[in-house]
């Protein structure tokens, strides 16, 4: 085995064994005649001149008996009689032609290759060296192999005899000649002048095959050498005309460096730049603003900045898709299975695509649509639009808008600043080849602006579809129509993005899945793929509905399923740790008891409402960016002097809520029973728990406004009912946004009755069928709508209209509970 090593240019000897093989060798004593620095290969005939008395002899000896010689290199050259260490075992058995006496004693001999040859053991011989040397046998080498590495062994050696004007054409032919790839490799090695170490390496190459290989690396190797010494001789020699002689050495280094650098590019290159211009099909603008600057870029030094700035831009411009299309598939069944068969439900979304379909087959030119998809985290909308793709035929691009807030990521760098380029619109196009792809642009709430300018301004163009046709790129500088792409956008939050660019697009509301539909989903996809991932095909693993319900109720509170495939993870992971340790069970049955073995106690209690109506404790519902949520609020009456304390880390909105709530309760005393100077005798303190994250929002006020009079009249609420809608001061009930994600978070907590406004009853049909029949909406206009369904009424009690807006509460038992009625107010209304 041998190794190069590209620091010193030599090759090392890794290790070279030959086994004796007594069908296969030969030993035969030979007398031995080292060479100081000549490396004799087998098939070369060549003179050396002979001083050295040992040498002479053997030489006399040889040619006195059967003419043979064993001829190897020393080691070190400078030695006069080496030693058997310092003398390389690999040689050549030659046969000595001519043998020549000149008058100064020395010995000029003529001698012919033979054949490769191992020394097994130095014989002692005072007179001259000799040795026992074993005949290396060379194994076949396939003919097509051999054919193929001649052939290339052969033009590379022409090759450099055009270089090299010192080898004749009859000595080229003559090599051209051998057809034996031993031979050939021999022959040719000893034509050039490679190190001594290398050609050592060559010598005890054994395989005919490999030592082709090598010979062939060093040839390229030694062309390169030899090309470059004579280009940095003729640039030396060039300045050497020119200056004086004691500047050479100077030059000579600057041409050195020169050579170290970016070479001059030659006119095949620019040939084939004007090739590629003049073949891609590209808009007129494009085509002459490319010719431009290509005969900008003939007439500049390649060594300068400005030609690559000018280079990089015509590769840019050369490399988008222009024309390029994927061919759109029309099959509008088959976009429907394919949609259907990656996701679960989503029937709006679905439905705006399939009707793109339909135009798009009966118009050949249609604007690309751009729908914004705005939903809680996990429910899929990064995902559709992937399968939107698979559905349409196109490619698929995805670009992250999260944290972005340069203007230049969307419009690129002017060719003005150093490292310009496109932006990533552009850039992305690039790479998918086409220019009718599926683009989503993820997250494109999450974009900021500062300094660098605003990022969704620039966004403005892109997403416009009476402008994308023409969208200026500012590294470009050209247009670049963009028409044709399907653009697709995703958010959490509609609010996040500004005005005018959600007018520029399709929104579609993703709401948080059922639990019916979390089973499917996690009984169709998920499942199956978490026990692909975890390698979990070739066993049994079954999960029941009442184990999928389980980590659904019991593990999990989210709009979406992300955690859901989580925890489906955990548990198969578990599984396959048990396989790996118990290999003979093959069938794993997921129960609603084993889940709680694989993921232990479980984190949500589910359908749990509290044990017992209280007083002054409401559940409320609330729209977070990851779905709907319920939010509890209770009051307490202490006696003070009049202060309203409002904690729970709320914001403005929610204060002036509860302001507001107070001041209606203030103004309703005389209809509630309350006392009429309540608020100047007791402090009133609003709660909303998990105080640590931020709240606020007008649709908790007719929550705080009932938590306020059950606290003050001490009536409990009904445990299982939750509300939502602003009050105004006056007692009225205005409409709320994020219904469908409230009713579906109170479904999930266990409630059973709802309060909305009525203006919101149109938003029910959003609502999936299934949970509207599980649960009892009430739609109400007037805060005592609200308080009437809400308060529970103890045995003998009415609540009930003493007019269009009041109320009327009869009870003895209620006079004695709570202190705060106004028992006057109480004699004058009967």
């Amino acid at each position: 085995m041998t190794d190069f090593d590209s620091k010193h240019g030599v090759i090392k000897k890794m290790s070279q064994t030959y086994k004796d093989d007594e069908t296969n060798s030969t030993k035969v004593l030979l007398p031995m005649v080292p060479l100081r620095d000549i490396v004799f290969f087998p098939h070369m005939v060549s003179s050396f001149f002979v001083g050295r008395k040992k040498s002479i002899d053997a030489l006399s000896k040889a040619i006195s008996g059967d003419k043979r010689v064993f001829l190897a290199t020393q080691k070190k050259p400078d030695i006069d009689e080496p030693d058997e260490n310092e003398v390389n075992l690999v040689g050549t058995v030659g046969e000595v032609l001519q043998l020549l006496h000149l008058p100064d004693g020395m010995v000029r001999v003529l001698v012919e290759g033979k054949s490769r040859a191992q020394i097994k053991r130095f014989v002692q011989n005072d007179a001259f060296g000799q040795v026992e040397a074993e005949l290396i046998v060379e194994p076949e080498i396939p003919a097509t192999e051999g054919a193929a590495l001649s052939r290339s062994i052969i033009e590379s050696f022409r090759a450099y005899a055009n270089l090299n004007k010192s080898i004749s054409r009859d000595r080229v032919g003559n090599v051209a000649a051998i057809s034996n790839p031993s031979q050939l490799a021999d022959t040719v090695a000893a034509q050039f002048p490679f190190k001594n170490e290398d050609k050592q390496c060559l010598l005890e190459t054994v395989a005919s095959s490999d030592r082709l290989y090598l010979l062939l690396d060093l040839i390229k190797k030694e062309i390169e050498i030899y090309n470059v010494e004579q280009v940095i001789e003729s640039r030396a020699k060039k300045q050497m005309e020119k200056s004086q002689k004691d500047f050479y050495l100077k030059e000579k280094i600057r041409a050195i460096k020169k050579e170290m650098g970016v070479e001059e590019e030659s006119n095949d290159e620019l040939k084939e730049l004007e090739s590629q211009i003049e073949n891609k099909k590209m808009s007129k603008e494009a085509a002459e603003k490319v010719r431009q600057e290509f005969r900008k870029f003939k007439k500049m030094s390649p060594m300068s900045a400005e030609a690559t700035v000018l280079r990089n831009y015509i590769e840019w411009m050369l490399s988008l898709p222009w024309y390029e299309k994927s061919e759109i598939l029309n099959d509008l069944n088959q976009a429907e299975l394919i949609l259907n068969e990656d996701h679960y439900g989503l029937e709006k979304p679905k439905e705006r695509i399939l009707e793109y379909l339909a135009v798009q087959t009966l118009v050949k030119k249609v604007q690309g649509p751009i729908l914004c998809l705005v939903g809680p985290p996990g429910v899929g909308k990064t995902s559709l639009a992937r399968s939107v793709a698979r559905a349409t035929g196109r490619k698929y691009i995805r670009l992250s808008l999260g944290g972005v807030r340069d203007e230049a990521e969307i419009r690129g760098h002017r060719r003005t600043y150093i490292g310009a380029m496109p932006g990533k619109i552009i850039q992305s196009l690039k790479k998918t080849g086409v220019n009718n792809p599926v683009f989503c642009l993820d997250e494109v709430d999450k974009m900021s602006m500062d300094f660098r300018g605003d990022p969704s301004a620039a966004l403005l163009e892109v997403l416009d579809p009476e402008q994308n046709d023409n969208f200026n790129d500012h590294y470009l500088d050209i247009d670049y129509d963009l028409s044709d792409i399907f653009f697709i956008t995703t958010a959490n939050t509609l609010p996040d993005i500004p005005l005018p660019l959600q007018d520029r697009m399709e929104v579609i509301r993703l709401s948080g899945y059922t639990e019916y539909e979390k089973y499917h989903i996690a009984r169709d996809f998920l499942i199956s793929k978490q026990i692909k991932i975890n390698g979990l095909e070739n066993k049994k693993v079954q999960f029941s509905r009442n184990a999928v319900m389980s980590i659904i109720q019991k593990y999990t509170r989210e709009a979406g399923v992300r955690n859901l495939n989580r925890e489906i993870s955990s548990i198969c992971s578990k599984i396959a740790r048990e396989v790996v340790k118990n290999q003979d069970k093959s069938i794993f049955k997921i129960t609603s008891k084993s889940v709680e073995k694989y993921l232990g106690p479980p984190r949500f209690s589910h359908g749990q409402v509290e044990e017992v109506d209280q007083i002054g404790l409401v559940t409320g519902l609330a729209w977070t960016q990851v779905g709907g949520e319920l939010l509890c609020v209770e009051t307490l009456i202490v006696p003070g002097k009049g202060k309203l304390t409002v904690t729970g880390k709320l914001g403005d909105v929610m204060k002036e809520s509860a302001e507001a709530a107070v001041t209606y309760v203030r103004s309703r005393t005389g209809d509630l029973m309350i006392d009429d100077e309540f608020y100047k005798k007791n402090d009133l303190h609003i709660h909303v728990p998990e105080g640590a994250i931020p709240k606020d929002g007008p649709s908790a006020g007719i929550t705080m406004c009932t938590s306020i009079v059950s606290a003050l009249i001490k009536r409990p609420v009904y445990r299982d009912i939750a509300m939502t809608g602003e009050i105004t001061l006056r007692g009225r009930v205005l409409p709320i946004g994020g219904l469908k994600e409230k009713i579906l978070a109170a479904h999930r907590g266990g409630i059973r009755k709802i309060i909305i406004p009525k203006t919101n009853q149109k938003d029910l049909h959003d609502i999936p069928s299934s949970i509207l029949k599980q649960m009892e909406i009430v739609s109400v206009e007037h805060m005592d709508e609200v308080l009437s369904h809400a308060l529970v009424l103890g045995d003998g009690d009415t609540l009930f209209r003493k007019n269009d807006f009041s109320f009327e509460l009869m009870s003895g038992e209620m006079e004695q509970r709570s202190p705060l009625i106004n028992h006057s107010a109480r004699k004058n209304s009967n």
